[in-house]
């Protein structure tokens, strides 16, 4: 008898809510199911000599680009994913496993008139698992030096961005391409 009360008074609460929504059944407000956050990724650039606003500049625009991953300068003393060196042969990447690794800014590509925040987008690029696509356009970060010296473009192109978000929206969820050891020379 006590539940059928229960159930009863339930019913007719029901019914109330109905009636002082006019009529309508009130529906509970959509709360959007919050993003995953970005990995973040730290960056040294204390070895990047005179290129360090450039890979600041590449880092930033990378950030600008994408959702899943954020690079940020490493505090001192803290212990970085990417390390960025300047150095005098041709710029490369030698990445570790995904999100860390070592990039060269090389001054030969420098002297010969690449820019330098498009190399270090590029090569930032290699960090986060994009491989070289050459021959390419300059609408295209990675491919590199194919595009001339006149390409100072350091954004990276839809599919770029789009293969970055896979590759870090999986690594949120334990799904990380597998890594690649191997030196990509630019």
């Amino acid at each position: 008898m006590h539940v059928r009360t229960l159930t009863g008074g339930l019913a007719a609460a029901c019914l109330m809510s109905l009636a002082l929504a006019g009529g309508q059944a009130a529906a509970a407000p959509h709360t959007p199911k919050a993003a995953p956050a970005a990995r973040v990724l730290t960056y040294d650039a204390g070895g990047s000599a005179e290129f360090r606003s450039a890979v600041d500049r590449g880092a930033a625009i990378w950030n600008e680009s994408v959702d899943a991953v954020e690079l940020r300068p490493a505090a001192a003393g803290q212990r970085a994913n990417i390390r960025v060196l300047a150095d005098n042969g041709w710029p490369r990447a030698l990445p570790g496993t995904l999100g860390s690794g070592t990039v060269y800014i090389g001054r030969q590509a420098v002297d010969e008139g690449y820019d330098t925040v498009r190399i270090s987008a590029h090569e930032l690029g290699h960090i986060l698992g994009l491989p070289d696509r050459k021959p390419g356009p300059c609408t295209s970060l990675m491919s590199g030096s194919t595009a001339g010296t006149a390409c100072t473009n350091p954004y990276p192109n839809s599919a770029e961005k789009a293969q970055v978000e896979r590759n870090f929206g999986g690594a949120l969820t334990g799904r990380a391409p597998a890594a690649r050891a191997e030196a990509i020379v630019d």
